[in-house]
């Protein structure tokens, strides 16, 4: 365990670091959205392109690791919307879910599985992020939208999913890096430096700024306990991210396995330690663009971040055994 626990603890610390860095305001909050900026639109794009252009396409394209990971989303977000829908509307609901079905796979979880398996686990985990960026996203936007649907039409609501998805470069980054690997391109030299260094940048970078986001002001809620502001439904909800999520997903996939489903069982790692990851930060980010509640949301994560330095080190734990 210790050894697994040397593995995971720099890349919690980095969060940790960034965390600190903000709060004793040796990086001002208005920095924020550049470290955000560059980790979005350059380092992590530059990294799943380079995983995408180095892939197998039977690793990229592997439909049992999408079948399993899609149903497992539908599921956490059908109990995200049960635990939210009583209390809240559609719009607070929508991205409350989010935040327990949308792992943070690609700021956290890619270097993660990459420095403790391999290449091997980088595959499936690619594959559970354009289900993700495709599916879990676009269902939790269309949903925040039916507060507005009799205004502007279900119609108008997918269209701004839809948008919202190709909107992010990473769609793009793994898309090009797709069909480099499809045509076995060979890209010049001085690119493949610039994408290296680029890519190279993205996971400390990316961890660095997950704690700045987390460091934010969370202003306080003035209703009860219950209010998961303040303690109750939002641990309901981290407890369903980084407890059930990776259950529910480790126990479909092992009854697919049974039922014939060609999964191997480095991809069903790869997608339970997906699942087993804390709440994306683009959750919050993706709230405040749509007007719900973001500092609400920004508390799972943080709970779910903190919570997750333990719970994700036991699940390799089980695995490395």
């Amino acid at each position: 365990m210790l050894t697994i626990l040397g593995v995971t603890f720099p890349f919690f610390a980095l969060v940790l670091a960034g965390y600190v860095a903000a709060k004793r305001g040796w990086l001002p909050l208005t920095a924020i959205p550049g470290l955000n900026g560059f980790v979005l639109y350059f380092a992590l794009p530059a990294m799943l392109f380079r995983f995408g252009a180095n892939t197998p396409m039977a690793q990229l394209l592997d439909g049992s690791v999408a079948l399993l990971y899609t149903l497992s989303a539908t599921v956490m977000v059908l109990l995200g919307l049960g635990v939210l829908r009583r209390h809240h509307n559609w719009n607070e609901s929508a991205f409350g879910t989010m935040a327990v079905a949308f792992p943070n796979t690609g700021y956290m979880g890619l270097p993660l599985l990459l420095n403790l398996f391999g290449p091997a686990a980088v595959g499936p985990a690619i594959v559970t992020i354009v289900v993700d960026l495709f599916f879990t996203s676009s269902v939790c936007i269309a949903l925040s939208r039916l507060d507005q649907a009799q205004t502007h039409g279900a119609r108008t609501a997918l269209v701004q999913a839809i948008k919202s998805v190709f909107s992010i470069p990473l769609t793009w980054a793994i898309g090009l890096g797709a069909l480099v690997s499809i045509n076995a391109w060979v890209l010049p030299e001085m690119l493949t430096q610039t994408v290296g260094l680029l890519a190279g940048a993205a996971a400390p970078v990316a961890l660095f700024t997950i704690g700045t986001l987390l460091a934010r002001p969370v202003p306080v809620s003035p209703h009860g306990w219950w209010h998961w502001q303040r303690g109750g439904v939002d641990a309901l909800l981290v407890f369903l991210k980084l407890v059930v999520h990776p259950l529910w997903v480790s126990a479909l996939g092992w009854g697919l396995m049974l039922l014939g489903l060609p999964l191997t069982p480095t991809a069903l790692m790869a997608v339970v330690l997906v699942a087993a990851l804390p709440s994306a930060s683009n959750s919050a980010v993706l709230a405040e663009r749509f007007g719900a509640d973001s500092a609400r949301i920004t508390r799972v994560i943080l709970l779910s971040t903190a919570l997750a330095f333990p719970s994700f080190s036991a699940w390799v734990a089980w695995y490395k055994s």
